[in-house]
């Protein structure tokens, strides 16, 4: 099977897509890997993380459930990186400063995650000759036509890996990209759930404003695809659906008498995102399943595809509605089942 004998690194192993991805990759889904490494800056997640995996693996007898190490590090960190580098050959690069308003306050911190992370990861693998086969970077559609820092530093990550494929002594580099996933740390489910739970109000930008939308699962799916069937310095994107946050707001609200505020756009916010640019298009093919972006560098075998001719792929057009965006959000178990904190249920 795919990852039979791999030894895998999951760098930024402890945030929501981090995690999810250890998950999986334990579970023996896709194979039983040699190793499995969870690389990350905090303890108190890993922790977290390791008490979880072994009450999930008692839950389930054990079956399919390995153990994974767990690396204290940070991607910033030339040294620390290099170490967890040294008997892997397959990297997923999961970790990122990714909160919007947070890198447009800081944005030099973004730049030392996103881009100096990535930077150190491809330095690592050339500087010291790892025999890392594989490196997986996982991307945002904030990288298409970037307005905001998070975005920027991101699209620079992209194309740091794609170039790496250049001087590649046998790793291959490509990367993974995909809109809001639900209910990941720092979105907007949870903070929407919170503010339910206390009677609200619910607080929006804008009432336009759209977003891809993407389970864990599905984002999973997407690196794992990427893994099995990627070439180098390719963008993989999902063919996600996409809503207005208001319909989101409106279907976790239900029947209960909570209000919703419109607080304006935040620092750097798109109204709509994309996830494939007109000029991407132009070098897009579907595979598997999926888009598939091909590197822009002539080099890397661009000119030899006969594109797809897709178009923009942005997130107003083909919306669900707000029937569909309730059934997207029961079929992951989103939907608030308790009433809200000082009100009662609407007759």
């Amino acid at each position: 099977m795919l990852l039979d004998g791999r030894r895998i690194l999951i760098i930024g192993g402890t945030g929501s897509m981090g995690s999810m991805l250890t998950r999986r990759i334990l579970s023996g889904r896709h194979g039983h890997p040699a190793r499995v490494v969870v690389f990350s800056r905090d303890e108190a997640k890993q922790h977290d993380l390791r008490v979880a995996l072994v009450n999930e693996a008692a839950g389930r007898n054990g079956d399919a459930w390995g153990s994974p190490e767990f690396v204290i590090g940070d991607v910033r960190h030339l040294a620390s990186l290099t170490s967890a580098c040294r008997d892997v050959d397959v990297v997923i690069n999961a970790a990122a400063l990714k909160q919007v308003p947070s890198c447009e306050y800081f944005p030099y911190e973004a730049v030392l995650t996103n881009v100096v992370g990535a930077q150190n990861l491809v330095r690592a693998i050339e500087d010291h000759a790892l025999p890392v086969r594989l490196v997986v970077g996982v991307s945002t559609d904030k990288a298409c036509k970037p307005v905001n820092t998070m975005g920027m530093t991101k699209a620079i990550q992209e194309r740091i890996l794609v170039a790496a494929n250049l001087r590649s002594r046998g790793t291959s580099y490509l990367c993974v990209r995909y809109g809001n996933v639900l209910a990941s740390r720092g979105s907007v489910i949870p903070l929407f759930r919170d503010q339910i739970r206390r009677g609200g109000p619910v607080t929006i930008t804008t009432t336009e404003m759209t977003r891809f939308l993407l389970s864990l699962d599905d984002a999973v799916d997407t690196v794992m695809a990427a893994i099995e069937h990627g070439l180098p310095g390719e963008t993989w994107v999902p063919t996600a659906t996409s809503a207005r946050v208001v319909d989101i707001a409106r279907a976790m609200i239900g029947e209960r008498e909570v209000d919703i505020e419109v607080v304006g756009i935040r620092p750097g916010e798109k109204v709509h995102e994309s996830l494939i640019s007109d000029e991407e298009a132009m070098r897009t093919v579907h595979r598997a399943g999926y888009w598939v972006i091909r590197p822009a560098l002539p080099e890397l075998g661009a000119g030899s595809i006969e594109p797809e001719r897709i178009g923009e792929f942005v997130s107003d057009e083909h919306l669900l509605d707000a029937q569909g965006v309730a059934a997207l959000l029961a079929a992951n178990d989103l939907l608030l089942d308790e009433p809200a904190l000082g009100a009662a249920p609407r007759p």
